[in-house]
């Protein structure tokens, strides 16, 4: 079943990706590096075309750094290419969000990308948790999440994907969203979403009807002990036990370095109240401290 595909996923891909060109094309980029100085954590950024940082925030202490990624269009068409890359230095922690889904809209022709980039250096910390990915019908959408991890790095980070807008009655039967999570050294996943694909959206072995389906998972540059995979598991299966079992969840520790919680849901919002419970309890158990709500989920 999809649970199970928690190590490695590969689904067949097209071997045609249309090619964006240069007139169609809106480029945004963004570089965040987050340094330790003493007892600080700080952020600074680059940018280019229509993505931003809003200032650094401490809600935590200085040691710990907060940001908000704002991408001002709002969405993202055919030929639209975004790039984002976070650079976390020895010993520093940032925690990135956002402030609104990523909507990839409805195209002819092009594909709409967003990819991010992560590098860790040795003892950093990263907390990648923007809001959900919305596909509209008709999207042709590139999603792409990697990560290189120093041995001594850990990340918290999680993806959640919508398809269509069920409120709206716009239900996901034409188009597509295209896939690539992968931490080298340790997970690979990459897929294709087809609207049109029957068996993959309605089957059992598929999602089963459902149209939203998230993916939280804490990474380890290096091996973990079991009894501290263990506990990470366990603290993650409690927190997901509060809630009724009307959305399917799924804990395990597909190799030594991971462990990943897997939600599947009608709707985003009860995917995505799973992964902010989960994610407090990851935090204690993973790195012994608190994590208080960051207040743009709250806007």
């Amino acid at each position: 079943s999809w649970f199970k595909t928690c190590c490695t996923t590969r689904m067949v891909l097209p071997t045609h990706q249309p090619q964006l060109t240069p007139a169609a094309k809106w480029a945004a980029n963004l570089h965040l590096r987050y340094e330790r100085s003493g007892d600080t954590t700080k952020a600074s950024w680059q940018h280019d075309g229509p993505v931003r940082v809003l200032k650094s925030l401490y809600p935590e202490g200085l040691s710990i750094c907060h940001n908000v990624i704002v991408h001002p269009p709002g969405g993202l068409v055919g030929g639209d290419d975004m790039r984002i890359g976070v650079h976390v230095g020895p010993n520093a922690h940032g925690l990135v969000s956002t402030p609104g889904a990523t909507r990839f809209y409805a195209s002819d022709n092009d594909s709409a990308s967003q990819s991010i980039a992560i590098q860790l250096d040795e003892h950093a910390r990263l907390e990648w948790m923007p809001l959900e990915a919305i596909a509209y019908p008709g999207c042709k959408a590139i999603n792409q999440w990697h990560a290189n991890l120093a041995p001594s790095a850990h990340v918290i980070a999680w993806d959640v994907v919508g398809l269509g807008l069920p409120h709206a009655n716009m239900p996901f039967t034409n188009g597509h969203f295209r896939q690539r999570l992968a931490i080298d050294g340790c997970w690979l996943e990459a897929g294709l979403l087809d609207g049109q694909d029957a068996l993959l959206m309605d089957v059992v072995l598929g999602l089963n009807g459902h149209r939203c389906l998230g993916t939280l998972w804490w990474a380890h540059g290096s091996p973990m002990t079991a009894l501290q995979q263990s506990a990470c598991v366990q603290s993650c299966r409690d927190a997901l036990a509060v809630w009724a079992p009307d959305i399917p969840c799924a804990v395990t520790a597909p190799n030594d370095h991971m462990v990943v919680v897997r939600a599947l849901g009608a709707t985003v919002e009860p995917v995505m109240q799973r992964l902010q419970t989960v994610w407090p309890a990851l935090r204690r158990a993973a790195w012994d401290i608190d994590a208080p709500i960051p207040r743009i989920w709250q806007v």
